[in-house]
Parts: structure tokens; sequence; C-alpha cells
């Protein structure tokens, strides 16, 4: 039993990322709204304020984490749209007599989505040198323990709000009044 579990999950994971991969559209999408961020408020806002951290940090040191935060953020919850998609298509209830256990099926999605968050996040991270943000190994190492918990947790918050939702924009509009609010409180583009 335990093997046609590990495999259903993997063979949902799999299609999560080659759906992920496939479209260019969301790829690029995900990645232009934090570059944005990091471009326009990063590099304008840290040549006109003075970040008041000290220890020389500039303001584009300390919004860089979060930025990174928001994309694993909204990545990871909207990776579960996947599931109320699947419900309208009826694809869900092929999925769901499949010969496995429905702990599978939560466990491949949330594998899916948080990968793919990850993907996000490490593409975001990439672009530290580019902008001269001073990362070290450790804090390197730190983001991408975060990325990884955040990630799993995210997805798994999204496939809960997931599976009761009938409706893409009901999903979408739910999610976002949970992760506008812990966005902007979360002290991620200013200190709280």
């Amino acid at each position: 039993m335990l093997r046609k579990d590990l495999k259903g999950i993997y063979t949902i994971w799999l299609r999560d990322i080659k759906r992920f991969f496939r479209d260019r559209g969301r790829i690029i999408g995900a990645t232009a709204q934090p570059a944005l961020f990091l471009f326009v408020l990063g590099t304008g806002l840290s040549s006109a304020l003075r970040f008041i951290g000290g220890g020389g940090s500039t303001f584009l040191d300390f919004i860089y984490p979060g930025i990174i935060g928001m994309t694993v953020l909204f990545t990871a919850t909207f990776s579960a749209l996947s599931i109320v998609w699947d419900r309208e298509f009826g694809f869900l209830k092929e999925v769901l007599v499949a010969p496995i256990s429905r702990t599978a099926i939560v466990l491949g999605k949330a594998c899916g989505g948080s990968t793919q968050a990850m993907l996000q996040g490490l593409i975001m991270l990439a672009f530290a040198p580019i902008l001269g943000v001073r990362l070290n190994l450790v804090n390197v190492m730190e983001l991408i323990a975060l990325m990884i918990l955040m990630s799993f947790a995210l997805t798994s918050f999204g496939i809960l709000i997931a599976a009761r939702m009938k409706s893409m924009h009901g999903f979408q509009m739910v999610m976002n009044f949970f992760l506008m609010p812990m966005f902007f409180l979360s002290g991620a583009m200013f200190p709280i």
C-alpha cells in the first residue's frame, strides 16, 4: 500500500511540475511582479532613503528577503488553484477514484506547489548578485531553509482553502483576503 501511495505522490507532483513548466506566461508573470518590486521600489527607494537599521545596510538589502518571501507566499498559495481548476473540469474525480489514499493526493499536490514556489524563490535569489545585494553563504542557506518551510506550509494552507471552494474566482478572492494583509503587515516592505 505504501508503494502505491509513493507512486501516486510522485505522479501528482510530476503532473503539477510539468504544467508549471509548460505555462511560460505563469513563470514570467510570477517572476515579473517581485522583480518589479525589487527594481522599482528596492533600487528607487534605496537611493532616496537611508535604511534606519544602520550597519552599512541599504534599503535594498532590507527589502530583498521580503521580496523572496512574497514570491514564495503568492506562488505557494495560488498553486492550490489547480485543485479548483481540476474540480471544475472533472479531472479531480478521476484522481479521487485512483487506488491511492486521499493523504497521498494532498501530499502530491503540496509537494508540487512547494516545488513551484521554491523554484520561483530561487529565481529571485539569483538576482542578488545583479542587484548588488550582499548575501553570504549562511544567509543563502537560511533563506533556502525558510523557503522550504514556507513553501510547504503555505501550499498546504492553499490546499485547505481550495478543498472547500467551488469556483476559481471565489478561491482568488478568499486568498487575497488572507494574503494581502499578511504581506503588508509582515514587515517585508518597511520596518514595523
